[in-house]
């Protein structure tokens, strides 16, 4: 499996157009597309006396996003806590030194890394190292989990930090990658559907979540609930797709071809919840995801919550807080 066979190896990268990119021989500005992308971080050069040669291809798709690194040269990276996002790295040639928290991960073109939102990490990159990369929402994450889990997550979701990419679940991992890059490449603004950008995020991460041992693999190998009926799938798609509308489940039973007691029904036997309280989680979510995107001063807490139809804005407040562990107001100041 060396040099991942689905997957151009190192110096045969395919121009992926619908990737935002740069090139520099800058450690600065490669630094600060690093925190661009990702999150403040220090990276230096092992030997100053040899230019780095950073290239970086990265899309975003919703709460994940995926993307093609390489420093040319030997590099540290020191970016702490993660906080909001775990990233998934895949070397394709080189390799990398990886501490985190006192532990020591070597990463080769057979062993990826899976870094934790919380834990402390310093990487080493060596040279002629090229590395593919997937960051997830940490909010994303765990509220997939917990739906998998039917609300029974119980603390932070930590992950084994080495990946084996040569076993059958890291060759299956490998191979959904390698099938979304591939998607990317050809992509004529395809990808851009709510529904199925939506689609492909929940894929993701239940992948992630299903090949890569956590601190939940246990629970979640034990959750044999049965497959969720079609009409109760669709709903969900629907819910998706119409969030910013006024939608009640009457349009939702509508939609799906069921009655609103049905619907009510499979949502509470198959997930735990009901229709409306998932499309308040939904819009929950939508609201992060603009607050955090807004520049404090150019837009008000107050104006994205309408947007997604909280119009009590007490209640709003309290069911944010309570879902996000911070207020509003504080995640749009960051």
């Amino acid at each position: 499996m060396e040099g991942h066979q689905w997957i151009a190896g190192c110096h045969g990268q395919a121009m992926m157009p619908s990737f935002e990119r740069f090139h520099t021989r800058d450690i600065e500005e490669a630094r600060r597309w690093g925190t661009r992308v990702f999150c403040e971080n220090e990276l230096r050069s092992i030997d100053a006396r040899k230019p780095v040669d950073a290239r970086m291809d990265y899309r975003k798709l919703r709460g994940i996003g995926i993307g093609r690194i390489s420093y040319g040269g030997e590099v540290t990276i020191d970016p702490g806590q993660l906080d909001t996002f775990y990233l998934v790295q895949m070397p394709l040639c080189g390799g990398e030194r990886i501490e985190s928290a006192g532990e020591l991960t070597l990463s080769s073109p057979t062993v990826g890394s899976v870094l934790n939102a919380h834990r402390p990490i310093r990487i080493r990159h060596g040279e002629r190292t090229e590395k593919l990369i997937v960051r997830v929402d940490r909010d994303l994450l765990e509220q997939q989990c917990s739906q998998h889990l039917g609300g029974r997550l119980r603390g932070r979701i930590e992950f084994d930090t080495a990946m084996p990419l040569d076993t059958p679940e890291g060759m299956r991992w490998m191979r959904t990658i390698a099938w979304l890059l591939d998607a990317l490449r050809m992509d004529n603004d395809g990808l851009t559907s709510t529904l199925l950008t939506a689609q492909i995020e929940q894929m993701i991460v239940a992948m992630l979540l299903v090949c890569q041992p956590n601190n939940h693999s246990a629970m979640l190998r034990e959750d044999c609930r049965p497959l969720a009926p079609a009409f109760v799938r669709r709903a969900e798609e629907f819910i998706e797709a119409q969030a910013h509308e006024p939608i009640t489940i009457g349009d939702m039973a509508e939609h799906v071809g069921v009655s609103t007691r049905s619907l009510y029904n499979g949502f509470r036997k198959y997930r735990q919840t009901s229709p409306m309280l998932h499309l308040k989680e939904i819009r929950l979510r939508r609201v992060r995801e603009d607050l955090q995107r807004a520049e404090p001063g150019r837009s008000t807490v107050t104006a994205v919550a309408f947007r997604w139809g909280f119009n009590h804005l007490g209640h709003f407040t309290t069911d944010y807080k309570r879902r996000f562990g911070e207020s509003p107001s504080e995640t749009l100041a960051r």
